[in-house]
């Protein structure tokens, strides 16, 4: 596959001589024996290390060829594929800075995107052949120079846009040297899978989950990384049992949820991973009930990666520091030692300061065991009539009835409930479970019935408040 040029102009730029070279992308990701299979997709044959060095080598070519040199900067716009895979490695081998941009946005979110960073190339597919619900794709790429992009003005290698499931993303960069040092920290952890073994990932490559914990460290620990045929309960199941190697299932909730729905164990699994948001307080034991092995969770961010976990899930809901990140709260908030700040362009200088980042999640460590457990966004908690409400615990507390599917929980001027009900279950019955529950400030006062949560491009539930209200649409409201 080859990447071609949609445009005869070369971005003009200087090379930038402080900017990183590549040759970590060689020695840290592509190193090791040609013949080893890395990739598998579907039922196609397996992508060796040699094939997938040689796609390197072609992207790279061509990401030259259309003006790409040391200190300049690529957006990647590509869905899950081999093609994604070595264009990424090819940017960076070049000595270019990458942003990602997931390829289900849409034109408007793309065309701000590219405002705000400025990419001197974008590399979009040309073709793509996907089947519904599919896990990966087959795609020929195309790279386009754009006149009015800028070279790095930083030495970060990656750049990635925040979930903007709380509202607008934030631009976050990394340097090869924080990758480098979030892939020792991954090496470390016990029950993280090492070579021989394998990886199938759900999550998207686009986002540090995928990308890091997924992607990076199956090539650099030598894991075999899989893809599902679909993503659907029986589609990643499939993607399990095709092979023998021990094997863990690494996504979202949402993922997990699917597959607790149905099915039995699978003698390759040995755990599933699960990371991005609170997970509901029935699913780790429904998991395991149905799959005899554990539900881990991890807990990170994009703007530093993997941060503390609990891949046994037996320490739920608290987690483990990983290995060498140093966390501490202050005024409940959970604060995690940081040597610089993670963000470029316009952001709120308090996020991060005197070398410590400011997570905006509220935590609490236990003293004895330096566990921490999150206990939700910081931002969720609230005066009602000067009483305090955690909106966390408000939606936990609506997940865990046995009538509600899921649930969102916001506030707007009184506290709102977005549920999503199970068959044969009303509004009235979750009203009067919630009375056994909730003392009646913390309940909502609006709830808003929807046929199913909206989900930003992660696969994490949405909270902004516009997207979840067009949800709802005409639902019926009630008030308490």
């Amino acid at each position: 596959m080859a990447l071609h040029s949609a445009s005869q102009s070369h971005a003009a730029q200087e090379p930038a001589d402080t900017f990183p070279s590549g040759e970590w992308v060689h020695e840290e990701l592509l190193a090791g024996d040609p013949g080893e299979p890395c990739l598998l997709m579907g039922a196609s044959s397996p992508v060796t290390r040699g094939d997938l060095a040689r796609r390197v080598d072609e992207q790279q070519h061509l990401l030259e060829a259309n003006g790409l040199r040391p200190g300049g900067t690529v957006a990647l716009q590509l869905p899950p594929s081999v093609e994604y895979v070595a264009t990424l490695l090819a940017a960076w081998r070049a000595g270019a800075q990458a942003s990602l941009l997931d390829h289900r946005l849409v034109r408007r979110e793309v065309d701000n995107a590219l405002e705000r960073l400025a990419p001197q190339v974008v590399v979009t597919a040309r073709s793509a052949s996907a089947a519904p619900m599919a896990g990966y794709a087959q795609a020929v790429a195309q790279a386009t120079a754009r006149a009015a992009g800028r070279p790095a003005a930083t030495q970060h290698v990656l750049i990635q846009l925040s979930s903007g499931s709380t509202g607008p993303s934030k631009i976050i960069a990394r340097t090869a040297a924080d990758l480098i040092g979030e892939l020792g920290r991954y090496e470390l952890l016990d029950q993280y899978p090492k070579r021989g073994e394998r990886v199938v990932l759900l999550a998207s490559m686009v986002h540090v989950l995928g990308l890091v914990g997924g992607l990076l460290h199956c090539l650099h620990a030598g894991v075999r990384l899989a893809f599902p045929e679909r993503l659907t309960a029986e589609g990643i199941r499939d993607a399990v049992a095709a092979g023998a190697e021990p094997t863990m299932v690494l996504g979202v909730p949402f993922h997990a949820e699917l597959l607790t729905a149905g099915g039995g164990p699978l003698p390759q699994l040995s755990r599933m991973v699960v990371a991005g948001e609170l997970i509901r307080p029935w699913l780790p034991g429904a998991f395991t009930d149905r799959y005899k092995v554990p539900l881990g969770t991890m807990y990170g961010m994009t703007e530093l990666g993997v941060i503390a976990t609990d891949l046994d899930g037996r320490t739920h809901p608290a987690l483990a520091p990983a290995p060498g990140m140093s966390l501490r709260v202050a005024d409940g908030e959970l604060l995690v030692k940081m040597p610089a700040s993670p963000y470029i362009g316009l952001i709120d200088d308090t996020r991060w300061a005197d070398g410590w980042l400011r997570t905006r999640d509220a935590a609490v460590i236990d003293e004895a065991t330096g566990l921490v457990t999150i206990m939700g966004r910081l931002d969720s908690q609230i005066s009602v009539g000067g009483l305090k409400v955690d909106l966390t615990e408000v939606e936990q507390t609506l997940s865990a009835l046995q009538e509600v599917d899921s649930a969102v929980v916001t506030y707007g001027g009184v506290i709102e409930a977005y549920l999503v009900l199970r068959a044969g279950s009303s509004v009235s019955d979750v009203e009067s479970a919630l009375a056994d529950q909730l003392a009646p400030y913390k309940r909502p006062r609006d709830l808003q019935v929807l046929e199913t949560m909206p989900r930003t491009a992660t696969g994490k539930i949405s909270r902004d408040r516009a997207v979840l209200r067009a949800a709802a649409g005409a639902a019926p409201t009630v008030g308490q």
